[in-house]
């Protein structure tokens, strides 16, 4: 069953057309990874699913649900949270802040439960929780923009990593999927993404170049001879 289902999505940075009519769908229970070089689109095409950009043209459908032109705080309701690569937290906030500003769309009595499962995934994080965002290593920023997008409790967490503590984090997307969380995951490690995803798809300068499973894609020679070495 399709999760997420864009199609035919163009997006603009004034007269750039840095998305050129791409189509791709992530089915429920699945990882899909997005690979391709710096300035393929990858950022922006996040981005955009998550209501931060919006399209020239196209259409974005999550859950049966026309989110195209929705604000990012409604698509963050409904389950689809963007977790972006780089140190994006609020730096001058404690960690546990960072997280509890995650947990906006909930209970107030669901926040301490959410936080206690962050912790358990990031034991880290609760060693730190008092700790000033912006004095953690890069890694533990990473954790912790991961561990704040998962205090919205997503059904589709949309992340972008960067290239640290990556085994680490690897290990915990695994776990996220096998309890039952769908991920649609960019990354700059090819390799280890494709090892892990269901299906990929290939991003060059704003089209889909390839598509196809995720053990397909690893021993294909174009994309080994791109991106795999």
């Amino acid at each position: 069953m399709s999760m997420l289902k864009v199609e035919n999505l163009n997006v603009y940075y004034g007269s750039i057309n840095a998305i050129k009519g791409i189509s791709f769908e992530v089915n429920q229970g699945e990882i899909v990874t997005m690979i391709g070089a710096n300035g393929a689109g990858k950022s922006t095409t996040m981005n955009t699913v998550a209501g931060l950009l919006k399209p020239r043209s196209g259409s974005i459908v999550f859950e049966d649900k026309d989110i195209t032109h929705m604000p990012a705080s409604k698509v963050v309701s409904l389950g689809l949270a963007l977790c972006p690569e780089g140190r994006r937290v609020f730096q001058q906030m404690s960690v546990r802040e960072n997280l509890e500003m995650g947990g906006y769309t909930r209970q107030a009595s669901e926040i301490a439960p959410a936080l206690e499962q962050v912790f358990e995934l990031f034991p880290r994080l609760k060693e730190r929780q008092r700790q000033i965002a912006g004095t953690l290593s890069g890694g533990e920023q990473q954790m912790l923009a991961m561990g704040r997008a998962m205090m919205s409790k997503p059904k589709l967490p949309s992340m972008g990593l960067a290239p640290l503590l990556v085994e680490q984090i690897f290990d915990i997307i695994l776990s996220l999927n096998k309890a039952g969380t769908t991920i649609l995951l960019v990354e700059q490690n090819a390799q280890m993404a494709l090892s892990i995803a269901d299906r990929a798809y290939v991003l060059e300068t704003g089209n889909i170049f390839k598509e196809g499973s995720a053990d397909m894609l690893m021993h294909d020679d174009a994309v080994r001879k791109a991106y795999l070495g």
